[in-house]
């Protein structure tokens, strides 16, 4: 018999780590637990809706680190949001090392990775301004340069260069101009500061670790490409798994406008190249695109396509220029080799950009396009013509669930009562996964109430009607402030804050006064606050306890009609003998709604209301999908019983 000892289950380590961590066992943890575990051991791809409250973390982390040590390959763990990704890192990892070191052959690890730009780039520090800071007054430093300037102390203590560590942190304006993306980068063994790159020193702390921590667009960037972003690994754990569509089809679009194109061709000029090769073609650009229409794209005109044709031949002629670089002394300067790189790149993309466009145009088929083209006319940043594909699901199934074993997790991924309408978008290829609803710890069904207002009229384009928002201001009234109110637009939310000021007693906050993170803190703190936004509200807002006690949404948040992607999708399903409005359309709201719904229950002790100020939510043949994608709470329609139910909750 082998002296050595028996791997621990994953129930016996779950057991360890929640002992260690003060929790208690909780049913739908287990069990995702154990369909992890099983599904990591056998290859098959998962689904995993995990409610709030389950514990996924813990539930796919415990499996993830288990895997690792029994195969000697690290396993990938990809989130959506900053702040999920310092959750694990900063806690939920620490944690679970110290609870689980105990019982395995050595200490579990893991390590983060970031795109390049999220780190300070010394070499760009180094290099010197046209005039030294040590003769310019104090009070003559720009706010730029004074944002720039406390980086670049704090670049001289910082052990990570991350810019998640610097508090407080600095604009975007301000990073740029201190970080460097990867075509900008001169690379570890021609930078002068090679070997004490943070980014460099980052990505080496993530080879032969258990777990390694990323986001979905450095996922989809490992994915898409031949190169190797990601360590080598064969599992992939993908939470916030309702996102993956969406970033991905993020990181495959291209765009191309004029603006770029003149912007290109002045820093071709300054490296050498055909001097006023793009800049001739910048013309025909613009006359190509002055002759369609704005939105999506199905034709172009002849002279369209020959203005593109010459926009695509310019740019890669001056690409070519650009790669073969100045000969002599000129050729070895650091800055000059950067700048000839991150150009050539750039020319790459824009490139590419005009072939996806007109490789649209060459099929005689539009139902065989892959890519969907639209133009977007822009008084301020100037039009741009953009091309992304029609579905991501194909590329997804190719060079993601084909290459490795995926596990995807998310509280919403049961859409109008099943993982179809998820598995699908993904790509997930059928007979290869199965799927599993965790549940939740909460009682949704004693513990919230679902309220459509189905004497309210249906929305319309002129904002808020006056029914409308008197129902808002008796809903409010009834839950003492303590309201968390979803609005399918900004000018919706702003309507309703304005009006809710004159009228209730209660603080109304309005997104964008202050910052996300603050406006939530402030909103928190007190059950007398109302906080009122659009589309980054809807999710990852956790306000447990008594200062949230309802959930307003004014409006089904269907997609808008002339969103040219969603419409190509939505035209493409039809075209296929499938609804495209219950594919694309309720879709796209079922999973918003899922997510805003989820903001009410946050602790077991929670109880509250979503109100649903749609009447189409109960009128409709389609709300009972939507219902069917939300928590199983208690339904009515009837306006006394809900502010009944709101008052008892503040004389609680």
């Amino acid at each position: 018999m082998s002296d050595q000892p028996l791997s621990p289950s994953t129930p016996e380590l779950l057991q360890a780590a929640v002992t260690a961590l003060g929790g208690a066992e909780r049913p739908g943890q287990v069990a995702m637990a154990n369909a992890v575990t099983k599904a990591m051991d056998s290859g098959r791809h998962l689904a995993v809706q995990a409610g709030t409250g389950t514990g996924k973390s813990l539930a796919y982390l415990v499996p993830a680190i288990r895997h690792a040590q029994a195969t000697g390959t690290s396993v990938v763990v990809s989130t959506a949001t900053i702040a999920l990704q310092r959750q694990l890192v900063e806690r939920d990892l620490p944690r679970l090392a110290d609870a689980l070191e105990p019982l395995l052959q050595r200490r579990p690890t893991f390590a983060i990775q970031k795109g390049r730009n999220n780190y300070v780039c010394l070499h760009k520090l180094s290099v010197p301004e046209d005039a030294p800071e040590a003769l310019i007054e104090e009070d003559d430093i720009s706010w730029l340069g004074r944002h720039v300037k406390r980086v670049n102390e704090w670049a001289q203590e910082t052990e990570t260069g991350d810019r998640d560590d610097l508090e407080p942190g600095v604009p975007d304006l301000a990073w740029r101009q201190v970080s460097v993306t990867s075509n900008e980068c001169l690379g570890a063994t021609r930078c002068p500061h090679g070997e004490d790159c943070f980014a460099e020193l980052a990505r080496e702390r993530t080879r032969d670790v258990d777990v390694v921590v990323t986001n979905h667009a450095l996922l989809a960037i490992d994915a898409l490409s031949d190169a190797d972003i990601l360590p080598e690994h064969a599992i992939t754990v993908i939470d916030e798994a309702h996102e993956l569509d969406g970033r991905i089809t993020s990181v495959a679009t291209n765009e191309i406008s004029a603006r770029a194109l003149t912007l290109a061709s002045r820093r071709a000029d300054k490296l050498g190249a055909k001097k006023g090769e793009l800049e001739g073609v910048v013309d025909d650009f613009t006359a190509a695109i002055d002759l369609e229409e704005p939105g999506r794209w199905e034709n172009i005109s002849d002279t369209a396509r020959t203005g593109f044709v010459a926009v695509r031949d310019a740019v890669w002629r001056t690409r070519e220029a650009i790669a073969r670089g100045p000969e002599g002394e000129a050729a070895n300067q650091p800055e000059t080799f950067a700048e000839r790189e991150n150009l050539k790149n750039h020319l790459e993309d824009l490139h590419d950009a005009v072939v996806r466009i007109l490789g649209v145009f060459d099929e005689d088929d539009p139902a065989k396009h892959t890519d969907v083209v639209w133009l977007t006319r822009s008084e301020r940043h100037g039009d741009s013509v953009a091309v992304a594909p029609l579905s991501v699901s194909g590329l997804l199934r190719e060079r993601l669930f084909a290459e490795q074993t995926v596990v995807l997790t998310s509280a919403t991924l049961n859409i109008g009562g099943n993982f179809n309408a998820m598995a699908a978008a993904w790509g997930l290829p059928d007979g290869t996964w199965d799927s599993l609803d965790a549940g939740t710890p909460f009682h949704p069904r004693s513990s919230g109430i679902l309220y459509t207002a189905r004497h309210l009229p249906a929305p319309g384009r002129d904002g808020l009607a006056p029914e409308t928002l008197d129902e808002i201001a008796e809903l409010i009234t009834a839950a003492g402030g303590r309201t968390l109110g979803l609005f399918s637009s900004r000018r919706a939310a702003e309507q309703a804050a304005e009006a809710m000021k004159k009228r209730l007693p209660f603080d109304i906050l309005v997104q964008g006064e202050d910052s996300t993170g603050a406006l939530v803190e402030k909103f928190a703190a007190s059950e007398n606050v109302c906080l009122f936004g659009t589309l980054t509200l809807w999710q990852g807002v956790d306000v447990p306890g008594r200062s949230l006690s309802l959930v307003l949404i004014d409006r089904i948040p269907f997609p808008r009609p002339d969103d040219p992607l969603l419409q190509a999708r939505s035209k493409a399903a039809d075209a296929a003998g499938r609804s495209g409005f219950m594919e694309v359309s309720a879709t796209h709201a079922a999973l918003l709604m899922a997510q805003g719904a989820g903001r009410l229950l946050r602790s077991v002790d929670d109880k509250g209301v979503v109100a649903v100020l749609d009447s189409r939510l109960v009128t409709k043949r389609y709300g009972s999908y939507l219902r069917r994608s939300l928590p199983d709470f208690w339904e009515t329609t009837d306006p006394q019983v809900v502010r009944g139910a709101l008052r008892r909750l503040v004389a609680r």
